[in-house]
């Protein structure tokens, strides 16, 4: 590597600059152009270790943030739902290019995309919106590596990533029954509540723990009244598609019990029929939207159930406006697992956590025991302890 001066005369004007002149770590000659000695001289520093530990990137051998996001797109279109997709361009589109998009591969080193993440926090992005992006972002890099664009991601670098999922963990809540999970007796209230379809959705997503978007595209096909069990084996996506389940772990067998048995049947007597033979399709028989099964079926039923809370406003007639204190229908799959979970003295199944996952259809043990860990047994009884505690002793 040598760093020289240049000088050129253009237009009978003589300029100068500094050029540094080295080989990367494949034998490949650059030359780069700077300002002053200084800059120079920095950069011929910096690069003579990335060459020792074969870390170079060239200008020319890569590609900005921008075009990485690109060709990152290119490759999730195809392979993931559309839904996934889009959020995906909306992080690149509104979140990572207005900020870094002009910046090279080869400049995001980590505190270069520790200074990114800072930016993000301090333009008004929620945490949640930070950690999704710096997600996005590290499939980004990830994907320019298998290109040979960039050599090292700076998202995952050792060390940084490990202390902040640490940091991210300390935060996190663990879902808790009368807050995230519905009780017993406010689901009895509910469905005591509910009418037809309604009331066959929630006792159905309540004793199944099927995710939304299965149920909304579960077919009386795979509804085996013999035998007493569904057979998960697609689901609707947002943009009332059928694909395939959320995870190859996703496609399941799930036993029901006999009231739900009875209720589907009755339920399927009204039903209104369609081409797919879909379980809770909309009027037409086609696939029904999200919002209206959240707004329309399972909202109501709470509110007049009295499971709702005071919003602190009043109607026209000075009435208080209520909302439904479950908005979303994950709730009721978390009272699915915490009914599976629950010891058979509580009124639960007393399941081992392996078949609470594969009810679940979880991709993995650990997403089952992250989210519903603490709700399994401890074991830990103060009795036994003082028994235990004496033998020792």
């Amino acid at each position: 590597m040598a760093v020289r001066e240049r000088v050129w005369t253009t237009k009978g004007v003589e300029k100068k600059a500094w050029v540094c002149d080295y080989f990367d770590q494949k034998g490949k000659r650059h030359l780069k152009t700077f300002r002053t000695k200084k800059e120079a001289d920095a950069f011929d520093s910096k690069t003579h270790i990335e060459v020792l530990g074969r870390i170079h990137v060239a200008d020319a051998d890569t590609v900005t943030v921008e075009k990485a996001g690109e060709l990152w797109l290119a490759a999730c279109d195809g392979d993931l739902e559309r839904s996934t997709v889009d959020q995906y361009k909306q992080h690149v589109e509104l979140h990572i290019n207005p900020f870094i998009g002009k910046k090279r591969l080869n400049e995001m080193t980590v505190p270069a995309v520790r200074h990114f993440l800072d930016t993000l926090k301090s333009e008004g992005r929620s945490v949640a919106m930070v950690r999704a992006v710096r997600v996005n972002l590290g499939a980004m890099l990830s994907d320019a590596q298998e290109r040979g664009l960039v050599v090292v991601n700076a998202v995952k670098a050792k060390g940084r990533a490990k202390g902040r999922q640490h940091a991210e963990a300390r935060h996190k809540k663990k879902v808790e029954v009368g807050i995230d999970i519905p009780t017993s007796a406010e689901l009895k209230a509910i469905l005591a509540a509910a009418e037809g379809k309604a009331r066959a959705f929630i006792l159905t997503a309540a004793m199944t723990g099927m995710r939304a978007s299965e149920l909304r595209g579960l077919r009386w096909g795979d509804v085996d009244f013999v035998r007493a069990e569904i057979t998960v084996r697609q689901r609707a996506d947002a943009y009332l598609e059928m694909g395939s389940p959320k995870s190859k772990n996703g496609r399941r067998t799930i036993p029901l019990p006999g009231p739900l048995v009875a209720a589907l049947k009755e339920w399927k007597q009204d039903c209104p029929k369609g081409e797919l033979g879909l379980v809770f399709p909309s009027g037409t028989g086609a696939i029904e939207y999200h919002s209206n099964i959240v707004h329309r079926w399972y909202h109501p039923p709470q509110i007049a159930a009295g499971v709702s809370i005071d919003t602190g406003k009043r109607d026209k007639d000075g009435s208080p406006i209520l909302k439904p204190k479950y908005t979303g229908l994950h709730a009721l799959r978390h009272f699915y697992a915490s009914w599976c979970i629950n010891r058979p003295i509580d009124g639960g199944l007393g399941l081992p956590a392996k078949v609470v996952q594969d009810r679940l259809g979880h991709s993995s043990i650990t997403v089952t025991l992250d989210t519903y860990s603490h709700l399994f047994e401890r074991g830990d009884d103060g009795s036994l302890m003082d028994k235990a505690a004496a033998a020792f002793l």
